[in-house]
């Protein structure tokens, strides 16, 4: 399954499209200058292309294995984390005050992309420290951040996220597990599942940030906290002493990302867990929604790079593949046949644009925590809040969709395991369901990201759209159709307006009736957007270089997009619009099987 990550692409994005020189005159963000960045990707495919991809069949082959509650990883795992540890690969946003890189949330996203689609099951325990690293920096007390963030930041210890308990699914307002006061610290008992690299043999020690509540705390999700357990004590001297008492009791059986344990964690079976409060009593959950926008943003990449590598493996196989006649004679390979072209089109168009928006939402992020100005830091807080589920949601439906025309490209081979189109398939589909589902991620954009602020972030997305529509239109170069170009961005814009000013109006269900419509409209539409704005800086270079291959390419897709894939935008408006409970009025014994 070899890969190559799409580096040329990547620094396309980050330098027409994401505004990294204005990131980089940030303060911290100085040394993340174009030709910086360029060589620091170019190290990172090689760790991507060199060592993550070789692995990744082979792991999906041997899986983790779980054994009186220890995991093996599969062979070369731990050889390859140590790797990931001594390169400083692991967490290259942290800041340099905790032993980080300290690069720009925009450029780690390339990074984290280019991991993921050579290796997901790989990639997901560095992803979930990370995550552990932004909750502990932002909420935890000095001396627990003395303690536990400088080896998770080199990545020496690995963190995790313990959410769900078995009655609670996503339900958070449901979970039972308990902390009780012990002196210093919390003695912490119950069970969490799904819970991603929760027992491994990679590092020698593992985070834990566990929700729990408190004796006496108020019901719901109000009445959750946040702790720091960790698989092993940590001494005054940094040392590792006495294992605490969490246990691994087992791990799943999975459709993909075989590789990677998700594990059912037990805490407190002995004489309780000892953990450590992270921040104030009952503000766990948004302590650890900080953790979940992060790992939600990584997904959405998860999505983009699957859907590259899935890409990637069925372009080659229909380049060599040889079958049947075209309408010119018989095909030198089957990417002679114009199915097989406009499935690769719309794996590559929407793959592309997909990079753009979760590239963008990263952009975001470095802006709304970077900015000089306390305006503008708003503006770009609430663009990532907006941008967020619709990255997570729309990337990885579509790389799912993706994952199953690389299967079909195949024909019968791609229902076969050795060809390895299967295996991408079977990994995509976990990242619709894990960090919220599909369905999830619709209600949080219908409800807490646009009709709890009356639209006005959409409304602000709108507006840029426009202003892309509005150069478009003043474009004469004759290499492309600009006013194709324009007419899609401006119905985009358009369709992006009615559409949020109808759900700032609906006061009863259709909000929720139409949720899931509404986020995949909005990531078709921010798909177009990303096109048109990609079209313009293509276009420009090719000005300056005709015969740039790459550029002309990519407004092949611009206008492949506009064609095959934007269209769509129109039919699921209406279905919106059309949204209420009747459409949905269906009871058990409607699903009843006679």
């Amino acid at each position: 399954m070899p890969f190559k990550a799409p580096v040329e692409d990547m620094l396309f994005v980050l330098n027409n499209l994401c505004d990294l020189d204005q990131i980089s005159q940030m303060p911290g963000y100085e040394d993340a200058q174009p030709d910086m960045v360029e060589a620091i990707l170019g190290e990172a495919a090689k760790f991507s292309q060199e060592v993550l991809a070789p692995l990744n069949k082979k792991g999906d082959q041997q899986g983790s294995t779980f054994a009186k509650g220890e995991v093996a990883t599969p062979e070369g795992w731990r050889e390859a984390y140590q790797q990931l540890v001594e390169m400083g690969w692991n967490s290259p946003k942290t800041g340099a005050e905790h032993g980080g890189m300290g690069l720009p949330s925009v450029v780690n996203a390339s990074i984290q992309e280019m991991f993921t689609s050579a290796n997901t099951s790989f990639m997901l325990a560095p992803l979930l420290t990370q995550g552990a690293i932004e909750s502990i920096a932002g909420f935890a007390s000095p001396q627990l951040q003395e303690v536990y963030l400088p080896k998770l930041v080199t990545g020496e210890w690995t963190g995790t996220m313990n959410l769900t308990e078995p009655q609670a699914g996503s339900d958070l307002a449901a979970i039972t597990s308990k902390a009780v006061p012990q002196g210093d610290h919390y003695l912490i008992s119950g069970q969490k599942i799904f819970i991603t690299y929760g027992e491994h043999d990679m590092s020698e020690n593992i985070i834990h940030l566990v929700l729990a509540r408190l004796p006496n705390a108020p019901a719901g999700v109000k009445g959750i906290s946040l702790f720091i357990v960790p698989k092993f004590m940590v001494n005054e001297n940094g040392t590792l002493g006495d294992r605490n008492d969490v246990e691994c009791i087992s791990i799943e059986h999975k459709l993909g990302i075989h590789a990677s344990p998700t594990c059912t964690m037990a805490y407190g079976t002995a004489n309780g867990a000892i953990g450590y409060l992270v921040g104030e009593p009952h503000e766990g959950l948004k302590y650890m929604f900080t953790m979940m926008n992060a790992a939600r943003l990584g997904v959405g990449l998860q999505g983009v790079g699957i859907a590259e590598h899935a890409t990637q493996h069925a372009i080659d196989y229909a380049m060599e593949r040889k079958q049947g006649q075209t309408p010119q004679g018989t095909a030198p390979s089957i990417m002679g046949h114009p199915d097989i072209r406009r499935m690769l089109g719309l794996m590559k168009s929407r793959t592309e644009a997909a990079r753009v928006l979760a590239y963008r939402a990263a952009a975001a992020e470095d802006m709304a925590h970077k900015a000089m100005d306390a305006e503008q830091r708003a503006f770009f807080q609430r663009r990532l809040d907006l941008l967020i589920p619709v990255v997570k949601g729309w990337s990885t439906e579509l790389c799912v969709d993706i994952a199953s025309l690389g299967v079909q490209i195949h024909g019968g081979m791609g229902f076969i395991e050795e060809t390895g189109a299967a295996q991408h398939f079977r990994d995509a589909r976990i990242t619709t369901i894990y960090e919220g589902t599909t369905g999830i991620q619709a209600l949080d954009l219908v409800g807490r990201k646009i009709k709890r602020d009356q639209g006005a972030a959409a409304m602000e997305l709108v507006h840029d759209m426009r202003e892309t529509a509005q150069k478009a239109s003043q474009r004469t170069d004759a290499h492309v159709d600009w006013s194709q170009v324009e007419h899609v961005a401006q119905s985009a814009a358009q369709a992006v307006e009615d559409v949020t000013r109808w759900l700032v109006q609906r006061n009863d269900h259709s909000p929720q009736a139409a949720a899931a419509n509404v986020l995949e409209l909005f990531g078709i539409a921010l798909g177009a957007w990303a096109m048109a704005d990609a079209a313009i800086a293509a276009s420009d270079q090719l000005m300056i270089d005709k015969d740039n291959k790459f550029v002309r390419t990519k407004l092949k897709t611009v206008a492949f997009y506009n064609a095959q894939v934007y269209p769509k935008a129109a039919m699921l408006q209406q279905v919106i619009f059309d949204a209420n409970d009747e459409v949905l009025n269906f009871n058990s014994n409607d699903f009843e099987v006679a």
